[in-house]
């Protein structure tokens, strides 16, 4: 039924006027009912045809319904959303996206990361320049230091500076042979004193098993303990001298020829940069070797600044390294002639008093560890 009527409606030709009046057209009471049973049970478009071209057009603009599987039609869409099914180019071209850009529709490129790249690009040509500032510097000092080694190169000296710093290395060589002997002292004398703390305990001993030898095993081994103790009084007073020499040999003096090294290495780029300017001072004068010119007169004048300040900083460590090294050694050889004097002396009073002269406190035996409780 449903078919006959979409026919008949298809088909019927409805006149409209230039003014579109439709009041003339006829009533047809037949076709109305027929619409209003259309629009109540809806149509079947299972077995309907959809006319592309127009009422009246050809049949090769009717296209099946039945053979659009693609096309799915939701009973219950929503008023105002349309379900449309794409035509056949616009297929293809889905298929196809060369075909899609070679149509006009371009697709879109991610762009490139292009910060992060410059940062990275930056980071490397600041080390390329780090690298080549350094490799021109290293170039000119070897030539001056093998110029200067060869004979044929200029050197600055500043003799007062010179002999200083020769008498400090001669001074520490000295004072590192006293360091070493010291050391050794130390280590033989505190073997010494383990030797004698074992005789008087192997003499206290024996005074207790022979009876016959008591007396005479006895003093023997008061005279072996007090030996020990004032041999451990004596190890005291060496090791303190042992530790005030390590510190001023391998801490101060050490720290001043650190600066001693730095002002060589600052003398030997001065150099350098002096010739380097001489050099380009005899040649000829045109545009390029005038830019160089002053460029190298820029390096000469920051490398000079740099000599001279660490001229003024060794001169200025030279003196007070002097002073502290007087002050030191004094008080050390002191400590050191009075403590072996009374020692050998056996005068164990004049002993202690050295060590409570320079402020030296002996640590008991076993009060290297502390005790649990001293610990919480």
């Amino acid at each position: 039924m449903s078919d006959g009527i979409m026919s008949k409606a298809a088909t019927m030709e409805i006149p409209i006027s230039s003014n579109g009046d439709t009041g003339s057209l006829p009533e047809d009471d037949g076709l109305e009912q027929d619409l209003q049973q259309v629009m109540v049970s809806g149509p079947n478009l299972n077995e309907t045809s959809i006319v592309s071209g127009g009422y009246g057009g050809t049949a090769e603009g009717i296209i099946p319904t039945s053979t659009m599987k693609g096309c799915l039609v939701q009973p219950h869409a929503a008023r105002g959303a349309s379900n449309v099914c794409p035509s056949a180019a616009a297929a293809r071209r889905m298929a196809d996206p060369e075909q899609a850009a070679g149509s006009g529709l371009h697709q879109a490129h991610p762009s490139p990361a292009g910060g992060g790249e410059e940062i990275v690009r930056g980071i490397a040509v600041e080390k390329f320049d780090i690298v080549k500032k350094w490799g021109i510097n290293t170039y000119k000092c070897t030539k001056q230091l093998i110029s200067e080694r060869f004979g044929r190169g200029s050197r600055t000296v500043d003799l007062e500076l010179e002999t200083q710093i020769e008498l400090l290395r001669e001074t520490k060589r000295k004072y590192e042979s006293v360091l070493q002997l010291a050391r050794a002292l130390t280590s033989h004398f505190y073997s010494l004193v383990q030797t004698q703390h074992a005789l008087g305990d192997a003499f206290a001993d024996l005074s207790q098993k022979s009876p016959e030898l008591q007396e005479e095993f006895g003093y023997n081994a008061e005279t072996q303990k007090l030996l020990c103790k004032n041999g451990e009084t004596l190890l005291g007073a060496v090791n303190f001298f042992v530790s005030s020499i390590n510190t001023l040999v391998n801490k101060t003096m050490e720290d001043t020829l650190m600066t001693v090294k730095q002002y060589e290495t600052a003398r030997l780029e001065y150099d350098a940069y002096r010739t380097d300017l001489e050099e380009l001072s005899m040649g000829p004068r045109d545009a390029g070797t005038l830019s160089r010119l002053d460029a190298a007169q820029s390096h000469f004048q920051s490398h000079k600044d740099k000599y001279e300040k660490l001229r003024a900083d060794v001169a200025i460590k030279l003196k007070f390294l002097e002073e502290n090294k007087v002050k030191v050694m004094h008080k050390q050889l002191l400590l050191f002639h009075n403590a072996i004097s009374a020692y050998f002396a056996g005068n164990q009073q004049q002993l202690e008093q050295t060590l409570r002269q320079f402020n030296i406190k002996l640590k008991p035996p076993g009060a290297e560890k502390p005790s649990w409780l001293e610990e919480q």
